[in-house]
């Protein structure tokens, strides 16, 4: 009996120190644990810490750092790249307020208008060919300069015309006089799939342009009639625009486009240069200070990520039927 109850004990007490073992194994675990996870969000919070850093000093460096003495005497300096549309570097909206500026300012003694743009919309360029207009009116002794590098096509050459000259290189693409619309139909390909478009209107002519719905001749003619008119409006700016110096001919204003060395020939440009030749030779101001208005890092992130996806789309839907200078 008593040997019973001894072995009891001993085995009571190897159970504890099991016990025992166990608990500081799991705590020892749990510790180790437990650190693993404050160095991942140490890291975490650094790499936050440091990215905050950095974005406050790209969203702020302006601050830190002296303002360009604008004041003092200097060509001023726009640009327009890519396409003319409702938003970006050829849009009314981008383009305007930094000619503004760069006429404003004291210390500009000429301005320089870089294009490189195949065209795009006519009321664009219609809206920033005005405001040079006008501004040339309001600072007669500011001069506006195009320069052309790769390419000043369609609605690029509607704004160029407004210049008092411009510039190009020998090899640039000058001119694209014209205007067009596209789209597709899609009528004959459903009548052999055997598929009927089933489109109700209010309004005979609403259906207008609908890639799934014929065309009737009448519509052809309206829409040829709005292609004439506001191909007429491009002509008529151009001539104006340059003046005497255009040399007439029957292509000229047919949609053709010409290097631009031919160019020059036909007076669509002036002479040869580039942005430092004409700012020191031609404005005799070589310090070239950049009025273009950028997109800063917000901006581009909230058009990659969120409402540029749904204007993307709606712009796609929506080409068919619109009227672009190409």
């Amino acid at each position: 009996m008593e040997e019973q109850s001894r072995d009891d004990a001993e085995g009571n007490a190897k159970k504890i120190v099991q016990w025992e073992r166990e608990t500081l194994e799991r705590l020892a675990f749990a510790t180790l644990k437990e650190q693993k996870l404050q160095r991942r969000w140490s890291i975490f919070f650094k790499f936050v810490f440091i990215f905050m850093i950095l974005f406050g000093a790209y969203q702020f460096g302006g601050f830190f750092q002296p303002d360009a003495d604008n004041s003092a005497r200097h060509t001023a300096l726009v640009e327009i790249n890519g396409e003319i549309e409702t938003e970006g570097s050829g849009s009314a909206h981008d383009v305007i307020p930094a000619l503004d500026r760069a006429f404003a300012e004291s210390g500009s003694v000429g301005v320089i208008l870089r294009i490189n743009s195949p065209g795009g919309s006519p009321v664009q360029a219609g809206m920033i060919n005005d405001e040079i207009v006008r501004l040339r009116q309001q600072y007669p002794d500011k001069k506006l300069y195009v320069v052309v590098e790769e390419m000043c096509a369609s609605g690029g050459y509607y704004i160029a015309a407004a210049a008092d000259k411009i510039f190009v290189n020998k090899a640039s693409v000058v001119g694209s006089i014209g205007v067009l619309t596209d789209g597709f139909g899609f009528t004959g390909l459903m009548s052999k799939l055997g598929v009927e478009r089933r489109l109700m209107t209010a309004g005979e002519n609403k259906g207008f342009m609908d890639p799934y719905s014929p065309i009737t001749e009448k519509q052809k003619a309206y829409s040829q009639a709005m292609l004439n008119e506001i191909h007429q409006q491009f002509i008529d700016v151009v001539k104006k625009g340059r003046g005497k110096r255009l040399k007439e001919t029957p292509e000229i204003f047919s949609g053709l486009f010409w290097v631009g060395s031919k160019a020059v020939e036909m007076g669509l440009a002036d002479d040869f240069g580039t942005i430092d030749s004409v700012a020191r030779d031609v404005i005799k101001a070589e310090d070239i200070v950049d009025y273009t208005q950028k997109e800063d890092l917000p901006e581009r992130v909230l058009k990659k990520f969120g409402a540029s996806v749904g204007s993307a789309a709606m712009a796609t839907v929506s080409r068919s039927g619109s009227f672009t200078l190409h």
